[in-house]
């Protein structure tokens, strides 16, 4: 199944979705890329300053990761295409119109947007206004 590419579709297929969860970001200089997979992160990325990971903040509780903000994550339900061009700046654009940082992490089906969690349920509403 290829993914859309044309923004006007996207944007009209968009229909963003709310998980229910509350997500954390985390970072330590001394992990490596599979570090802490018993929390089960629901992604990582090495970086030169350490290792990153987004994960459930009862996980991230329960293991005594800090982090600084709580998140809850909005999917876009519309199969984007890795090549589209557009769709991030149009959301986060969006979204920080209206004082919501965006932080998106493409998947291959689907983009996820990470929004402060007391500012979710107004970025669900801004998000499905396209």
């Amino acid at each position: 199944m290829v993914g859309e590419e044309e923004l006007d579709k996207l944007l009209v297929l968009l229909q963003p979705s709310l998980l229910p969860s509350d997500f954390v970001f985390c970072t330590a200089a001394n992990l490596n890329y599979g570090d802490l997979a018993e929390c089960k992160p629901i992604a990582s990325y090495q970086e030169e300053e350490g290792l990153t990971l987004v994960l459930d903040k009862q996980a991230a509780d329960d293991a005594g990761l800090a982090y600084d903000s709580v998140f809850n994550c909005i999917t876009l339900m519309v199969h984007s295409s890795l090549d589209a061009v557009g769709l991030t700046a149009a959301v986060s654009g969006k979204l920080a119109a209206n004082g919501i940082s965006a932080n998106i992490i493409a998947a291959y089906h689907h983009d996820h947007v990470f929004v402060q969690k007391h500012k979710a349920q107004l970025a669900l509403q801004l998000l499905a206004e396209f």
